[in-house]
This record gives structure tokens, sequence and C-alpha cells, in this order.
């Protein structure tokens, strides 16, 4: 038999990043569950232990090098060298402002770059030495950057230049048969979005092809075939995911 992959989710103490590392450790995984809130990670490695899974909680702020090096070093070890599957989650999602875009602080702006595009980053060229040959990174984006949201400049634009990354990363390392893409969710019922509006249950449903709310599952399937064996030759590409609520 042989050994499980070891596969680090950044934002996974709940919410979207508790739903990939879930469905990584219901493929038998080891998973490293990357979060600042670490007891919300502790959480979260803790209900994957009650199911036999191995995983692992890991306190990281990932825009900082110094935090995202110490990471490195920590999921490596735990996964015997190597880290196989990269899932960059981590983001301002609820809570922020939203206002037209000379409203918007710069104090808030640079937070938001700073956790959406910066920490992609540093998580990116912190973990790149223990990706093997044929390893996976996939970077969260959003919809709304194909729709172009208005009042919410940082946020759109944060995980666009996600998906601009996401680009170069491919290029950089494809040379070692490593594939990175991004995955551009619609509105997702997670925890944040459950807070963001009083609606969010039925907002953007009858825009939709598929006439339902997406649920994190529906995004999970996505991540879990980007990590497979079978799409080792997709690389650079951003996958929406939003039930057809608009086509690219």
């Amino acid at each position: 038999m042989s050994d499980p992959r070891t596969v680090l989710i950044t934002g996974a103490a709940g919410g979207l990043g508790r739903a990939f590392a879930e469905g990584f450790a219901a493929g038998g995984d080891r998973v490293i569950v990357a979060d600042r809130n670490i007891d919300g990670a502790e959480t979260t490695a803790a209900a994957l232990r009650a199911t036999s899974a191995e995983a692992l909680a890991v306190e990281v702020d990932v825009t900082s090098a110094d935090s995202t090096k110490a990471m490195a070093k920590t999921a490596a070890e735990f996964g015997g060298g190597r880290i196989d599957v990269v899932i960059n989650n981590a983001a301002i999602y609820a809570g922020i402002t939203r206002a037209p875009f000379e409203d918007i602080s710069e104090d808030e702006w640079d937070l938001v770059m700073n956790v959406n595009l910066k920490g992609p980053w540093q998580v990116a060229r912190a973990l790149s030495p223990h990706l093997p040959e044929g390893g996976r990174m996939i970077n969260l984006s959003s919809a709304t950057v194909m729709s172009g949201s208005a009042n919410w400049a940082h946020y759109v634009a944060s995980k666009g230049g996600v998906i601009a990354l996401t680009r170069v990363l491919a290029k950089e390392l494809g040379q070692r048969s490593i594939t990175v893409n991004a995955i551009a969710p619609g509105f997702t019922l997670t925890e944040a979005s459950l807070e963001l509006m009083d609606d969010a249950e039925t907002y953007g449903v009858d825009r939709g092809a598929i006439k339902r709310s997406s649920q994190p599952d529906d995004i999970v399937g996505t991540a879990l075939f980007l990590a497979s064996s079978t799409a080792g030759y997709i690389t650079g590409q951003t996958i929406v995911v939003d039930g057809g609520r608009q086509f690219i």
C-alpha cells in the first residue's frame, strides 16, 4: 500500500477550508490544517483524527515570511519531507467594507491585499521547495472577478490577482511538472457567507442555470479532481464553480 499524500490547506479552521480538509481526509490523505486561528485549526484536526485520518493543526499568518517558513518546516516534517498538495484558501471575506472604491480606506485596502494576494505568494514560496515532481497547488479566487461586483474593489482586485499569480506559478513550477490552478467559487453557503447577508440562502439562485444555492461540497469536488492523477495535464487554469450564474 502506498503512503498517503500530504495535503496542506490554509484557512482550514472553518468554512470552505474545513470542507476541503474533510474531503481530502475522507480520500485517505494526511491533512495539515493551517490557520491563524489555532484553536479552530485544532478543532478541525481533532475532528479529522476522530475519523481515523492523520491530521495536524499548524498556526500560520500567511502574510508573514517567517510564519509561512515555520509552517512549511513543520508541515514537511509531518509529511515525511514532502507536501504533495497545497490549497491556498486563507482569505479575508466577511467583515470587510462594502463601499464605492473611493471610500475604501487605504488601511483596509492594504489588509485585504496582504491576506488575499500576498498570502498565497508567501505560502507558495515557502512550500514550493517541499513540493515533489507532480505536486499540486490550488489557489482560491472568486467568480466575482468575472462579474466585477460593485462596491467591493479591494476584494475583487485581490482575487483577480490570485488568477494572475496562478498563471505565473504554473509557468515557473511547470518545469518540475507541478500543476497550479485556481478555483473561482460563486457565492457559497459557508459560515462567513451566512453572516454577510440575511438572504444568503437564496442570494443569486435565480441567476443560475442550476437553481439552488452553492454548498461547500460543490467546490470540494473540483479541488479533489485538480489534485488527482487524472488532472496532471491541466495547469494555469481557472475553473468557475457557480452553478452557471455566469459563463466565461
